[in-house]
């Protein structure tokens, strides 16, 4: 069957036949949109008769594949079937609260329209994930049903829909009411939790910057107890190790750290809850600074030694003022900390060759991350002229000028007032 439009007879029955097959295979995980010639093929790699193949849907090792002739056929049916079916379901639900069940032409239960909604909206969510009426409307059934399996079961659809369409927001969104209703009406168990981690790593890998995948593992750290955290700091550092570029995975570390240090807020907090994140943060300090000197010129690992550097400052240097917002005091553990920062942005600046845009990207997110230092360290001017000398704190500036000029305003004007007193 192609393209074309087909009668509505048959374009039913392509219904009957898909929802069939999810019915048939409860353990699906994973479905796509394949072209027809590809049907012969992974049928003989399968292993399967192709004279009885079907030519519009293909399911072996629970894995199901839709024939790109007949989505939008398939779509529209699916859609039609699933207004209808709400529509008929919201009249009996209006006709039930004014008691005039009986006057209902259709005589059809409640249960029996329920379960119709939610059997049409899985077909067209499968096809049409931002299909947002569809996934409303299983909320207001699962809400109105509130049983611990019909979320578990919609924890797997939803998986199995992000399997083909992994950057769907509606289907992020829908996941976290699922989590947030199992909360609130049970506990929630931390093994979903830790499932829900690694889902999105799973997703990572496949999908490249995807930030509404990492964004819903932001939103479960607030679920997390500190032990899942800290396994998580653990269990996602050979990722990020990995992904340099990907910011949305330091992002994701960030939310750890920060949830880390929340006990800390708390008056008559264990100072052992200090001793530990402070070995948390030097741990990553030290791992950041051999990222940056191993991967040149990624600026998500300099702007993750930013939150590094400025939580360091605030909650482990003993600074009082960093606290309250004001500029940071220099202290002699602050002083040791500026040296590396320094020694770092030295290293930074020696290239062989400007000719490789890495070397060039070192130097600049170097001279931005060290510009940046100097607002919350206003003392680390004197260090950075008397470390590096005059002509090369002017080869730092001139190499944000290139490419950050507007970075520079507030800073020029104090490095050229300076130069013109000592004049």
């Amino acid at each position: 069957m192609g393209q074309e439009s087909c009668s509505q007879e048959d374009c039913f029955d392509l219904l009957n036949q898909f929802e069939h097959v999810l019915e048939s295979d409860p353990l699906i995980d994973e479905v796509g949109f394949i072209h027809p010639s590809l049907f012969t093929i992974l049928d003989k790699e399968a292993g399967s008769s192709s004279e009885e193949a079907s030519t519009s849907f293909w399911n072996q090792d629970h894995k199901l594949g839709i024939s790109t002739d007949i989505l939008i056929q398939l779509c529209k049916v699916a859609k039609h079937a699933f207004l209808t079916a709400l529509k008929e379901y919201k009249r009996h639900e209006n006709a039930s609260s004014e008691f005039l069940t009986e006057n209902i032409s259709s005589g059809v239960s409640c249960p029996t329209l329920e379960s119709k909604v939610m059997k049409h909206s899985q077909a067209l969510l499968l096809l049409s994930s931002d299909f947002g009426t569809a996934w409303n409307a299983r909320k207001l059934i699962l809400s109105k049903q509130n049983q611990p399996y019909g979320f578990t079961e919609e924890l797997r659809l939803s998986r199995l829909v992000l399997s083909n369409f992994s950057k769907s927001e509606p289907t992020w969104s829908h996941r976290r009411w699922i989590i947030k209703m199992i909360s609130q009406s049970f506990s929630t168990p931390q093994e979903i939790i830790t499932k829900e981690s690694e889902l999105v790593e799973s997703i990572g890998e496949r999908s490249k910057m995807n930030y509404r995948a990492w964004y819903h593992r932001c939103w479960l750290v607030s679920y997390m107890t500190i032990e899942q955290v800290l396994q998580e700091l653990n269990k996602c550092k050979r990722w990020a190790g990995l992904h340099v570029a990907d910011s949305s995975c330091f992002h994701y570390r960030r939310r750890l750290m920060l949830r880390v240090l929340e006990p800390l807020k708390v008056k008559g907090s264990n100072d052992n809850d200090k001793t530990e994140a402070h070995k948390i943060w030097m741990e990553e300090l030290d791992w950041n600074k051999e990222l940056v000197i191993r991967y040149l010129g990624r600026e998500a690992l300099w702007l993750h030694r930013r939150f590094l550097s400025l939580t360091w400052l605030m909650y482990f240097c003993g600074n009082q003022s960093s606290e309250t917002g004001e500029c940071i005091v220099m202290n002699e553990e602050i002083g040791i900390f500026v040296d590396n920062e320094i020694y770092l942005l030295q290293s930074s600046m020696t290239f062989p060759d400007n000719k490789f845009e890495d070397f060039q990207a070192q130097a600049l997110h170097a001279s931005v991350y060290m510009l940046w230092l100097t607002k919350n360290i206003p003392e680390l001017w004197r260090m950075l002229e008397e470390k590096l000398g005059t002509e090369k704190l002017k080869c730092v500036l001139n190499t944000v000028d290139q490419e950050r000029p507007s970075l520079l305003l507030h800073q020029i004007d104090i490095f050229a007032a300076k130069h013109n007193n000592d004049c």
